[in-house]
């Protein structure tokens, strides 16, 4: 505010200097400047708003330059880094915001994030660049905010977190072999979707897409296996199971379902065979309990019979 109406106080003095020079003659009021808003004369107003953006900004150069000495720290080369690492960030951000649905950051974008990634290397490296210039502590650790590494570190943890590096060849510049094979067998599939989805015939679709569906599925198995997934393969393979079972109503048993299925059948009928096998024991059981009954009948009747003998034999009667 101060600033603005200095020279607002310079050129009001002026337009009085003027206006006591033409009323030299017969007397004539002079009128006073109209003042804006912001305090500031509305004639400066409307010189300040007539002039080019490039030509307000510079109005006050010699109090910028002199406010802000630090400024001469970061040196051309420097401030070149900075400059491509702006271009390269911006390049990386409209690439992931298109490809966020359905998700294709990793197919789409690891040459922009590549790209950054090589620039900021350069930022943080302790290698000295023209004139003995290290940008690292410059551009980097200067402030509390370090706002170039912030922003790289938040991209960054966007391609981690997307494990785009399982997807990508050695060296992140293109796709892997096993990458591209299940982008060729998801086609298939999906091809095969379209060509029958048009035809109407959900129940047609279910049996003719059934193998290249099947085979989909068991290449992804493969690769969940290999830790080769990146969120695009995980996200393209949720999308398809979706169209198969809730668009088309398709479904076929698959062969980890058949374990599953044995051992709840068996689990089912452990019951029966439990209360089958005590049943055929108990009545086992009750067999060898009646036997030793009769047996130990007979044998105390021979001891009777054994006794009655042994008396008479003793009293003389026994022939």
């Amino acid at each position: 505010m101060m600033l603005l109406s200095i020279p607002g106080f310079l050129l009001t003095l002026t337009i009085l200097d003027t206006g006591h020079a033409s009323t030299s003659g017969p007397n004539v009021a002079s009128p006073e400047p109209e003042v804006s808003g912001n305090g500031v004369p509305g004639s400066e107003s409307n010189v300040l708003h007539s002039l080019p953006r490039q030509a307000q900004s510079s109005y006050f150069p010699s109090l910028l330059l002199s406010a802000f000495p630090e400024d001469l720290e970061v040196g051309d080369y420097c401030r070149e880094l900075l400059h491509i690492f702006g271009q390269r960030y911006v390049s990386y951000v409209n690439c992931l915001v298109p490809s966020a649905r359905p998700v294709k950051i990793c197919q789409n974008c690891h040459v922009e994030f590549n790209n950054l990634q090589d620039i900021y290397s350069n930022i943080s490296s302790e290698q000295l660049g023209p004139g003995n210039a290290s940008c690292r502590d410059t551009l980097l650790r200067s402030d509390r905010l370090m706002l170039v590494f912030q922003l790289f570190h938040d991209l960054q943890q966007i391609w981690a977190i997307s494990n785009c590096a399982r997807c990508l060849s050695e060296g992140g510049q293109s796709l892997s072999n096993v990458t591209l094979y299940y982008m060729a067998t998801l086609n298939q599939s999906l091809s095969c979707f379209e060509k029958h989805q048009q035809q109407g015939n959900h129940s047609e679709l279910c049996k003719e897409c059934k193998k290249a569906y099947r085979d989909l599925n068991e290449l992804y198995s493969r690769m969940e296996k290999n830790e080769s997934l990146c969120l695009d393969i995980e996200d393209a393979m949720n999308i398809t199971r979706k169209l198969w079972s809730k668009t088309f109503n398709c479904s076929f048993p698959r062969e980890e379902t058949v374990p599953v299925i044995a051992v709840s059948s068996f689990m089912l009928f452990l019951p029966i065979i439990f209360y089958l096998s005590s049943f055929l024991h108990s009545e086992q059981k009750k067999r060898k309990l009646i036997l030793p009954k009769r047996a130990t009948s007979h044998t105390n009747l021979m001891n009777i019979q054994d006794r009655s003998r042994s008396e008479q034999v003793l009293h003389g009667d026994y022939r």
